[in-house]
């Protein structure tokens, strides 16, 4: 597949991005500078209102080109700048995946929401017919197919609107919240099959996602937003133990606390700070049986 071979660059970059919407006198994001490497699995997180989907606007050119607004600042996305490409160019290039999947799925099959995208970009229906399967039978919904998008679950849903961007073959998919209408076990299928997505197909993902108990152990890079600027930027180990995002208010991982809390005890688990409540399992685990 095109995404073989991943050499290590800026995939998304910004430099001192500033965004206002209509009618409002306070930048939702302002002097925004980062770099999401490509093929990394990039966290977004924050408190309510903090600019994260405005950001994710900005990556797929929905800001400038159909939010009016101001901005300020450079952004370039695989290499286009994003103020001077239309939203159909980027399209090709990057996928976006709502927060509710029920506001791109309209039509009367999962079948052919999944090929909406494609037939817009003119592909050949041989070679569509083969995206759309792959796709399908990627994100597990192949049985589903034929079924109308209104009849199935929340997950399978979510599972249909992650398929028709897939399908695209983008380089980079950002999904906003995706599963902030799940329970937790259906959220942990989704977000496995977006970490496979980005291991084994080395497709740049950019979650936005509140939840880190369930997704800090996927991302190779957080970036934490607060009143529309980045306050912390690197990687989730350091930073999610830091005490600048505990005062922030973002949700830390349970596991992550309970290292803190038995470090500051005494307990010594080692250097290795655990983002799942499977690593902190293997930690006590080894620290039991070194005594």
């Amino acid at each position: 597949m095109k995404w073989a071979g991943i050499a290590y660059m800026a995939v998304i970059e910004t430099k001192n991005l500033t965004y206002t919407y209509p009618g409002s006198t306070t930048p939702s994001i302002s002097d925004v500078s980062l770099k999401i490497e490509k093929g990394e699995f990039t966290l977004i997180t924050g408190p309510s209102g903090c600019g994260k989907t405005t950001l994710c606007r900005c990556f797929n050119g929905l800001i400038p080109h159909f939010y009016q607004g101001e901005m300020k600042g450079e952004i370039t996305v695989t290499d286009f700048n994003v103020t001077e490409h239309p939203i159909y160019e980027l399209a090709r290039h990057v996928g976006l995946v709502f927060q509710n999947p029920e506001n791109q799925l309209f039509a009367l099959s999962v079948e052919k929401d999944v090929a909406f995208g494609l037939e817009n970009l003119g592909v050949p229906r041989e070679e569509m017919r083969k995206k759309v399967d792959w796709a399908l039978q990627l994100t597990g919904i192949y049985d589903l197919r034929e079924r109308a998008p209104h009849e199935l679950s929340g997950g399978q849903q979510q599972r249909v609107a992650i398929a028709s961007v897939l399908a695209m073959q983008p380089e980079v998919i950002v999904l906003d919240e995706p599963t902030s209408f799940l329970d937790p076990l259906s959220a942990k299928k989704i977000f496995e099959v977006i970490r496979e997505l980005n291991r084994n197909l080395g497709i740049t993902v950019v979650l936005v996602e509140h939840r880190l108990d369930l997704t800090a152990r996927y991302a190779d890079h957080i970036i934490i937003l607060d009143k529309g600027k980045i306050v912390l930027d690197g990687d989730p180990h350091e930073i999610l133990c830091s005490e600048e995002a505990r005062l922030i208010g973002v949700g830390i991982p349970k596991a992550t606390r309970l290292y803190q809390i038995l470090g500051k005890d005494g307990v010594n688990l080692g250097d290795t700070i655990p983002l799942s409540s499977e690593e902190m399992a293997k930690l006590l685990k080894e620290a039991f049986e070194s005594r």
